[in-house]
């Protein structure tokens, strides 16, 4: 019994194994699809189809700076022991400079490798965040990655203008541990800080402070959510007593990005 290409798509889809497993199984079964997929589930290649509802709340990040172009790309599993494997982390190393060379939507090139992977390494395996910066002429691009186990777990990008590798570095290294969400209080979302008042009014007023008190108390309780989630207004981690604002001198923060496993 011959076969075609539908055929072997046909055999991936339904049993998740790798495109040249299928076309393997097929041929030593003469084309025959049931007993294809039976081969398959023998030869333990179909199994990965049944893991689509597992948590892959593991992985590694993978860092990379060539020249004025940085990337951050997040490789997910199921278990810190795959994450920590060579194989897992050459094809976390792969797709970071496939993005350096090619921009994000490069990383769809590897499907077919991620498919073997997941095969290989019995894990449901998965690409999350991708991140490409190409810093400006002129600006100075630098990271910062926490390494735990072996393998990258927490990787930050900045893009700074007007100063220096080693202050861009040091900024870095403050969001790793300070981790903001944002750059400016500018760029948080009216909702959220309309939220974020509610819920700060229900608090100072079931603390059963005085009525004409709470709108003073709410808005000095509002300046320290700013200092929270905004990178600009948080205290420098290498000394509290300035903010990153103050550090930075003349120097600007043009943009920054994290990507964390977990």
């Amino acid at each position: 019994m011959s076969f075609t290409a539908k055929d072997v798509q046909a055999l991936r889809q339904s049993t998740g194994a790798g495109m040249m497993d299928c076309k393997k199984a097929l041929e030593e079964t003469s084309g025959d699809m049931e007993a294809a997929k039976q081969l398959l589930r023998e030869k333990g290649l179909a199994a990965s189809a049944k893991r689509d509802d597992r948590e892959n709340t593991q992985g590694l990040v993978a860092l990379k700076i060539s020249g004025t172009v940085g990337a951050i790309v997040k490789l997910k599993s199921e278990t810190d022991f795959v994450a920590s494997s060579e194989l897992f982390k050459a094809e976390a190393d792969a797709l970071v400079d496939l993005v350096i060379a090619k921009g994000v939507d490069a990383v769809s090139e590897r499907t077919e490798k991620l498919e073997e992977l997941k095969i290989t390494l019995k894990e449901k395996i998965e690409i999350g965040e991708v991140i490409r910066m190409d810093a400006a002429a002129g600006n100075v691009l630098d990271s910062y990655e926490h390494i735990q186990g072996g393998r990258g777990v927490n990787a930050v990008l900045v893009e700074v203008s007007g100063g220096t590798q080693e202050l861009a570095h040091d900024v870095a290294v403050h969001i790793a541990f300070a981790r903001p969400t944002y750059l400016t209080r500018e760029e948080i979302p009216a909702e959220i800080i309309a939220q974020e008042r509610t819920t700060l009014e229900a608090i100072t007023r079931n603390e059963g402070k005085p009525e004409q008190a709470i709108p003073k108390i709410v808005e000095g309780r509002i300046g320290g959510f700013y200092k929270d989630v905004v990178l600009l207004e948080q205290p420098y981690a290498k000394d509290d007593k300035q903010s990153v604002t103050q550090i930075l001198g003349g120097a600007q923060i043009v943009r920054f990005a994290q990507v964390e496993i977990g």
